[in-house]
């Protein structure tokens, strides 16, 4: 299993993404833009998609990526307005009305998550639909995925589901050398950038 580095004085919300699960069919992305009003051409979660292998052995990777609410948060400590913080439970989210568009924050980001709105001029991110979270929904990627290969959830308690997953599948997390402590947790990531690494 992967290192959780958990906080230990409340929530950390996260997720498990089983890649095995994963068919790359794109109703998170749908969803997300649906659910939170995101303009074309950008995305809160998106599907990488990579063509492997040689004709006639060609086959399609998929890799979800979304905000992975970082537990130290390379955003959060480059913004100079304090736009871009951390709420006590780990979301990771930004204030638009004092966000001044310098992208400082995207530049920080490993990974790529965060874009600049067209038509606001300030920068925008997944935050786990936290309007969702307030009224005990779970966030609208995860409802609408129709293989269950997101999982989100508290991942301090060990009774929710996402944290039992990450507690009974190995897991690895995307670019952990930049010590960010991600909070999204991937089953067998490893053997998929494996097969990426082949080609």
């Amino acid at each position: 299993m992967a290192e959780t580095e958990n906080r230990k004085d409340g929530p950390r919300y996260g997720f498990f993404v089983d890649l095995d699960r994963c068919t790359g069919c794109g109703a998170c992305m749908i969803a997300c833009k649906a659910e939170n009003d995101v303009p074309p051409g950008v995305f809160r979660i998106w599907l990488k998609e990579i063509e492997a292998g040689r004709h006639p052995n060609v086959r399609r990777l998929v890799l979800p990526l979304l905000c992975n609410m970082c537990l130290k948060p390379a955003c959060v400590q480059v913004c100079p307005t304090k736009a871009t913080f951390q709420l006590p439970d780990g979301l990771v989210v930004v204030n638009p009305h004092i966000c001044i568009g310098c992208r400082y924050c995207m530049a920080a980001c490993p990974y790529g998550v965060r874009y600049m709105n067209p038509n606001t001029g300030h920068v925008e991110k997944c935050h786990y639909c936290m309007h969702r979270l307030e009224r005990g929904m779970h966030p609208a990627c995860m409802e609408a995925c129709p293989t269950a290969a997101l999982v989100f959830g508290n991942l301090n308690d060990p009774d929710d589901p996402a944290s039992v997953m990450v507690e009974r599948h190995p897991t690895q997390v995307l670019k952990p050398e930049f010590g960010t402590v991600p909070s999204g947790f991937y089953r067998n990531l490893d053997v998929r950038l494996a097969e990426l690494n082949e080609e």
